[in-house]
């Protein structure tokens, strides 16, 4: 894009206040993300197609079964993506530098038709001196179902803007 268009464009973008600026973030803070989102059959076959996850466990329901699912198992990338982007809008929606995962586990697998929702743990928060309009925060989240077991946590960073930043 030439400069003279992303100079325009930047400059009829409006802050609509959504998200959570750094001084928002304390230690301990608990953040129960509320949509939640049913993976389907379609969201899989697309998912796994368009990433090469040529397993068949994941698209091929008899074959699924005769490995003793009671269905097909949601891609473990795809549930990992769903939980993340549940967690968005409150944590990093904002804007800030993506610095990592840590520490991801899966429960067990996800079938095709299960519903995921989302928490996080604020972990840690700290300012930086190479970003001083930024701070790190650091999350534990858990994807669960509704009857609240765990099907996935990870940690994550992000560099996140201060609200004078």
């Amino acid at each position: 894009m030439p400069d003279d268009i992303v100079a325009q464009l930047r400059s009829r973008a409006q802050f609509w206040g959504r998200g959570n600026s750094y001084e928002d973030f304390a230690v301990g803070q608990v953040f129960r993300h509320h949509w939640g989102r049913t993976l389907t059959q379609g969201d899989n076959v697309l998912f796994t197609t368009l990433t090469l996850h040529y397993n068949p466990i994941y698209f091929n329901e008899e074959y699924a079964r005769a490995e003793g699912r009671s269905g097909l198992v949601v891609c473990p990338l795809l549930l990992f993506g769903t939980v993340f982007g549940l967690s968005v809008e409150d944590l990093s929606e904002i804007g800030g530098p993506f610095l990592g995962v840590d520490d991801l586990t899966y429960a067990r697998p996800v079938i095709v038709g299960e519903t995921v929702y989302a928490e996080s743990t604020v972990t840690a928060c700290r300012t930086t001196e190479s970003r001083p309009d930024y701070g790190i925060v650091t999350w534990r989240t858990r994807g669960h179902t509704v009857a609240g077991e765990t099907l996935i946590e990870f940690t994550r960073s992000n560099l996140v803007r201060k609200r004078d930043g």
